[in-house]
């Protein structure tokens, strides 16, 4: 098993980039990893879907294996899966580092936790725009990450939903009011984030922002795009 790089080991007071690989090239994912950890990203997203609790299909751990040999960054993993449970232990074996899942989905949430940190990943969860950000409550004390969707989950290149702030804004917010055994969990927004938005996501309380399409495809190079993002740090919330 690959030694891992569980997110608790990276401070929740440090704005952290997490390019979303979904936006790169399919057919030279080896050289798009080297881009943006030359580029300085803290970690590598990788969206997995199964066709079933959203509306496509992408990676399975095979190749999140075969990508795992190209780099040591910390691989962020969002299962958007029916039944993750059954596919944590396949996850991790295949590089993944930390493993985040839906609230939504069909899998006992518990066990699903339980599975990511026997692993020795770290856990996440996470939800769709639709679901209430209180229905995270019971598992808040447990995880290391939640993530919220700043788009409808299933596909990349949406528009950025600006009231899902909101949630971020609770969290951010419920966080500082809790104690908690280790560190403060990291707030992770996803959909839609760039230039335009990361700064108003970082001022909400988000200290790990995923961007796709904004990194692998701006005009201005990954290395310029990874620097935009990494300079929200001056607005994040405290």
């Amino acid at each position: 098993m690959n030694q891992k790089h569980p997110l608790s080991l990276l401070s929740s007071g440090k704005l952290l980039v997490s390019p979303s690989v979904l936006a790169a090239d399919f057919a030279d994912l080896g050289h798009e990893i080297h881009k943006i950890q030359e580029a300085g990203a803290d970690m590598v997203h990788l969206d997995v879907m199964d066709a079933h609790f959203v509306p496509n299909l992408s990676i399975g751990p095979g190749l999140i294996a075969c990508l795992r040999k190209h780099t040591e960054l910390p691989f962020d993993v969002h299962l958007m899966m029916t039944d993750p449970l059954n596919y944590i232990e396949a996850f991790s074996k295949a590089g993944a580092d930390h493993i985040t899942f839906h609230v939504e989905c069909s899998s006992d949430i518990q066990k699903t936790i339980q599975a990511i940190h026997s692993c020795g990943c770290s856990a996440g969860i996470t939800l769709k725009p639709g679901t209430s950000v209180e229905t995270l409550l019971p598992w808040l004390p447990q995880i290391e990450l939640v993530l919220v969707m700043t788009v409808e989950p299933g596909f990349g290149g949406q528009s950025f939903m600006p009231e899902q702030l909101k949630k971020v804004e609770f969290l951010h917010h419920y966080f500082k009011q809790q104690t908690f055994a280790f560190h403060r969990p990291h707030i992770q927004v996803d959909g839609g984030l760039g230039e335009e938005n990361v700064r108003q996501a970082a001022r909400a309380g988000a200290n790990c922002i995923v961007a796709g399409t904004s990194v692998f495809r701006s005009p201005h190079g990954t290395a310029t795009a990874v620097e935009i993002l990494h300079a929200a740090q001056e607005e994040l919330a405290r």
